[in-house]
């Protein structure tokens, strides 16, 4: 395969993220470095796919979607992809106020931690309060 194929194909994968999340998340592209350097990139091509249909072709729609990723990831404690999906559920068009929701949900189907990871990926959204006082 040339390295023009290889890009473009590398592209694509880099594309869907975008389309999805706004952004390509910094395991994506550790992952498809890898496949690159081990000729693997079929297995990301076909994680890519897989996640777009999931995300964009499904009755929930992407906002709902994504936000039902936060909430999961939530009650789960990964803090990481839920910050990741907290970031995709506003750019797929939820608010702060939707965010808040989830958490609030999260607190009733799995306990107070989950609930504070939310609030604390979603205060991390926040622009930060003049005058503001950091312990």
């Amino acid at each position: 395969m040339s390295d023009d194929t290889l890009a473009s194909r590398t592209e694509a994968v880099r594309d869907r993220y975008r389309s999805t999340l706004g952004a390509v998340p910094s395991g994506v592209e550790e992952r498809l470095r890898l496949a690159q350097e081990f000729g693997r990139l079929p297995t990301e091509e076909a994680v890519a796919a897989l996640r777009h249909i999931v995300l964009t072709d499904n009755p929930l729609g992407a906002r709902v979607q994504q936000l039902v990723h936060f909430g999961q990831l939530l009650a789960l404690g990964r803090a990481h992809p839920a910050r990741i999906h907290a970031g995709g559920a506003l750019h797929a068009g939820a608010g702060i106020a939707d965010l808040i929701g989830v958490a609030e949900t999260a607190l009733i189907t799995a306990g107070v931690p989950a609930y504070t990871l939310g609030t604390e990926i979603i205060a991390e959204l926040l622009p930060p309060e003049e005058g503001a006082e950091v312990l």
